[in-house]
């Protein structure tokens, strides 16, 4: 169907969402987004700058590489960014300092991953070609990437899809946009109202059902509502949730094929910056890695706000599952106090504002993002297919090196939009 008074219902207002409303109802298309939550933007969450000081992100923080639909996106709504600099800090259980990101090897692993025809995963890559000792090193900082920065589990992710990632070096440009990534959300969702779509909250999608070629989208509060076509832009975990029509259900199920991982973020606002004064050093310090129990943190250099985020990703996440809020930030207190040879007391005496969210834990996303294992690529293009009257879309079906990312929500959710526009 290619009329324009086709109704398109939208089942989230994440980034994937809002960009697919957008293009949309730009396109003269009735438009409404159903989302479950009492706002718009899912897994980017500011948190309140009454708190914190600026409005920090309690989910997606940083915009990586090259990005070019987040940047020009940022360009019209009159966004600006501000680059990562600064140095790199690791605690190896005595010592502080700065970490040495080379390791001898890496022009070896460089000349295997080239070679490499057949995908498998990180696990079994090092255990064929670099069991040896002398790898330990190379092993563990491999391990520690794919768990904390991709929040992946190694005996499941693809080492071909990484393979980019890791040729160069794993450190592409990361920056941050100033005002956080909830500007970007309140710009998209005024463009989204400015051209007629409606975004209605406390919507939780239940089922979508299809009788004589019209579909019935069907919430947790009775609300029933019927479209011509559905995009489902949620998390993959909760695609199990919503009763779906015989043929979109069997799209939906190679969302098992995706990998998808959790993540812990803790922010905690000091008085002061306690860490420059206690060691003159770590005045441009950015990022700090370590094995204790919230094992990365990071500054807001080259700003100055005294805020220290810390950071649990991937599987092993599963050890702190218990613990609510609290729990947490006393986790990163201890993992402060520990690292910086201090007593817990003395760090939490200058603390002024402090959030903590596990992701897993949050009922409408149940994780931080997706990432691929060997399956993925194939279960990418089943549940991007155009057929039928059910879409899919989502940082999960980007098929680009940055997947998991804003970028990658937002480009899928153009290319679905792009596709109904296409019919």
């Amino acid at each position: 169907m290619s009329n324009k008074s086709e109704h398109i219902i939208i089942v989230g207002a994440g980034a994937a969402g809002l960009m697919a409303a957008r293009a949309l109802a730009r396109a003269g298309r009735a438009v409404t987004i159903l989302e479950a939550r009492e706002r718009c933007g899912g897994r980017i969450h500011p948190l309140p700058a009454s708190e914190f000081g600026y409005p920090a992100d309690g989910g997606a923080e940083f915009i990586h590489g090259e990005a070019p639909v987040t940047r020009a996106l940022l360009r019209e709504a009159g966004l600006s960014l501000q680059g990562i600099a600064g140095t790199q800090w690791s605690f190896d259980g005595t010592k502080l300092s700065r970490e040495d990101r080379r390791d001898p090897h890496e022009a070896e692993l460089h000349t295997v991953l080239s070679q490499l025809k057949d995908d498998l995963t990180v696990a079994e890559f090092l255990r064929r070609h670099f069991a040896g000792e002398q790898y330990a090193r190379l092993r563990h900082s491999i391990e520690r990437m794919v768990e904390g920065y991709d929040a992946a589990d190694p005996e499941r992710a693809s080492i071909l899809a990484l393979r980019e990632e890791w040729m160069d070096g794993g450190h592409h440009a990361q920056a941050r946009i100033k005002g956080g990534y909830g500007a970007l959300i309140d710009f998209l969702a005024a463009e989204c109202r400015r051209h007629g779509a409606a975004i209605r909250f406390g919507s939780v999608v239940s089922a979508i059902e299809e009788e004589g070629g019209v579909l019935a989208v069907r919430c947790t509060s009775g609300e029933v509502h019927g479209c011509d076509r559905v995009i489902i832009t949620v998390p993959l975990p909760l695609l199990r949730d919503i009763a779906l029509p015989a043929s979109a259900r069997a799209k939906a199920a190679a969302a098992d094929d995706i990998g998808f991982g959790s993540v812990i973020k803790i922010v905690l606002r000091f008085a002061r910056p306690w860490w420059r004064e206690r060691k003159q050093d770590l005045a441009d310090m950015t990022f700090l890695l370590s094995g204790e129990t919230i094992p990365v943190w990071w500054t807001r250099y080259p700003d100055q706000h005294p805020v220290l985020t810390g950071w649990f990703g991937g599987p092993r996440t599963a050890e702190l599952q218990g613990l609510d809020p609290q729990g947490l930030i006393n986790a990163g207190i201890d993992s402060l106090a520990a690292i910086f040879g201090l007593s817990r007391e003395e760090i939490a005496r200058d603390l002024v504002a402090a959030a903590a969210i596990n992701w897993a834990h949050d009922p409408f996303a149940r994780g931080a993002y997706s990432w691929a294992t060997p399956r993925t690529r194939a279960a990418q293009a089943m549940l991007a297919r155009a057929d039928g009257p059910v879409l899919f879309s989502g940082e999960a079906l980007y098929r680009g090196r940055d997947m998991g990312t804003v970028e990658a929500a937002l480009t899928s959710g153009l290319e679905t939009a792009g596709m109904i526009l296409r019919a």
